[in-house]
């Protein structure tokens, strides 16, 4: 039985869709930043045949980097999604629709490259990604999106990475800031099923966005999982915009969010 998994993934081209982490990386203001540091160095100890080893320490909120929200991330009049009261505390989590309940995706990923359609390496800061431009895009790349997919939208602004105020908030002032869309492209999404959707970019949705809509109505309206600061440089590249998104989250009881490795797959 491997035999025929591999022998399906031979000559498959692997995709890497996650941003490095570092100090000094990109996070939405809300979240704690990325800590790092040595807490053991190579010489500290060492081991009668002269052997050593080295280990670190890190620290980092559930929605820093490439991750994706548990769907009780968010809630909306004291209820989450399936009209649930949050059960939660500060040392537990919260009880119900945590990230470990997420299980591995191995699922269909379609890419709607926005910046590409529109030719541009990267969106404007004020850019809307609208339905009828996701109904463009999807004609042009020759793709349908069905339910239980993921879908990724690229904005381009992977590129501006290594540039925290610029990922952050545009080079504009204090606060997230950048494209994506607005309460009708995320009904857009939502009315066709898909499993999840994700961006390049901080928030995933437009912002600023005062009540954060896309996030109430993916989340908490219809169970849709949100993945932000994907890397989809190399797949708009080569314009690849159906391939296997294979992703697991760290299974951290009561979480609201986690870190993921997200890769696509090509035959």
């Amino acid at each position: 039985m491997p035999e025929k998994f591999l022998n399906l993934l031979d000559g498959a081209r692997v995709y890497d869709l996650a941003q490095p982490y570092f100090i000094g990386m990109p996070h939405f203001p809300t979240h704690p930043p990325f800590l790092f540091s040595l807490n053991k160095a190579h010489g500290d100890l060492t081991l009668p045949n002269g052997g050593s080893s080295a280990a670190e320490t890190i620290t980092l909120g559930g929605h820093v980097g490439t991750h994706i929200d548990a769907l009780c991330h968010f809630s909306c009049a004291g209820k989450l999604y399936g009209g649930l009261e949050p059960k939660q505390s500060y040392s537990e989590g919260i009880n119900q629709l945590s990230v470990d309940t997420i299980a591995p995706m191995l699922r269909r990923g379609v890419l709607l490259d926005v910046a590409g359609h529109e030719k541009m390496d990267a969106l404007p800061i004020e850019f809307t990604v609208t339905p009828e431009l996701l109904d463009a895009i999807a004609r042009s790349e020759g793709v349908e999106v069905r339910k239980g997919d993921i879908v990724l939208l690229r904005t381009g602004w992977a590129k501006f990475w290594n540039n925290q105020k610029r990922y952050v908030t545009g080079g504009r002032g204090a606060h997230p800031s950048g494209p994506g869309p607005e309460a009708p492209g995320a009904r857009w999404l939502s009315s066709r099923g898909v499993f999840a959707a994700g961006s390049d970019t901080i928030a995933f949705e437009r912002v600023p966005s005062p009540n954060m809509e896309v996030h109430i109505h993916l989340l908490v309206e219809h169970g849709i999982h949100i993945i932000e600061a994907l890397n989809l440089e190399e797949l708009a590249r080569e314009r690849v915009y159906e391939f296997l998104f294979v992703a697991a989250p760290l299974k951290i009881r009561g979480g609201t969010g986690s870190p993921i490795r997200p890769v696509a797959l090509v035959c």
